[in-house]
């Protein structure tokens, strides 16, 4: 008998972007060889959604949460916490401010990192002790892929896009990521083809569709002015060998990638 999909676990990723002085950049991390999900890849900041995301009173301390339901509200509160607890870049603001929390006031918040990442408190009890508030406004909803059923470890995940802070100073944290990087996309690209690194499907495609824009002004407007499909991937088989297929209207310049052809993947 057929055994039953996995369910996918709702995942948030963000895409920090910045016009760098040779283009568009975009930082990504180094997954850790000892983590059970792209081990070693180049990804995202991101993770799962957790229940904490879900409290209860995370709503009142957030500013741009208008007509959003409780699952697309803790998707962005998931996304903004893993970019804090992943590259030390954090969405909010003071209470009653405006912007985003400086340079020198997120630089006293960087001891929660490892408090959220333990589990032992979640957004919510950070927010409230330092009387902060998330800001959803800027958070674009660039992208969402689900991964296919017969993979044994699945997500539904949504990408979001957004500038990022000036002085805020991203770095990796050092546990699920090793190492990290501002780089262009097309150098990712170039380097996963070299094998000197290792992009999984849906981070590559990302990439590529990132790569169309010349500067973060134009990658925003661009998302912005998408239609976001939901891709996912379905295995084939054709002359040429297996494949995966996503939908020509998602708006990637591949809809069919031969699984010989995936260089760094």
């Amino acid at each position: 008998m057929a055994k039953e999909p996995v369910t996918p676990v709702p995942a948030a990723t963000i895409l920090l972007v910045r016009d760098g002085a040779d283009g568009l950049e975009v930082f990504m991390v180094e997954r850790h060889h000892q983590i059970d999900f792209a081990t070693g890849a180049l990804v995202f900041p991101g993770g799962k959604v957790d229940d904490a995301d879900y409290a209860a009173g995370i709503r009142a301390r957030c500013e741009g949460a208008g007509d959003l339901d409780d699952d697309a509200l803790a998707l962005r509160v998931g996304g903004i916490r893993e970019a804090f607890e992943e590259c030390g870049v954090l969405l909010a603001h003071d209470a009653g401010g405006t912007g985003l929390v400086s340079g020198d006031r997120l630089e006293s918040l960087e001891h929660y990192r490892e408090k959220l990442v333990k589990n032992e408190l979640g957004m919510l009890d950070m927010l409230e002790a330092e009387n902060l508030v998330l800001v959803l406004d800027n958070l674009v909803h660039f992208a969402h892929w689900i991964t296919p059923p017969m993979v044994p470890k699945r997500f539904d995940t949504h990408f979001f896009i957004i500038e990022a802070p000036a002085d805020h100073i991203a770095v990796h944290d050092g546990h699920e990521s090793v190492d990290s990087v501002w780089i262009k996309p097309s150098k990712v690209i170039e380097e996963a083809d070299a094998g000197r690194r290792t992009v999984i499907f849906p981070t590559r495609m990302n990439v590529m569709k990132l790569g169309k824009s010349a500067s973060v002004a134009d990658a925003v407007a661009a998302a912005q002015s998408s239609k976001i499909v939901t891709v996912l991937p379905e295995m084939g088989k054709g002359d040429q060998g297996p494949f995966l297929k996503i939908p020509e209207e998602a708006g990637y310049d591949v809809s069919i990638q031969l699984l010989s052809e995936m260089k760094g993947a």
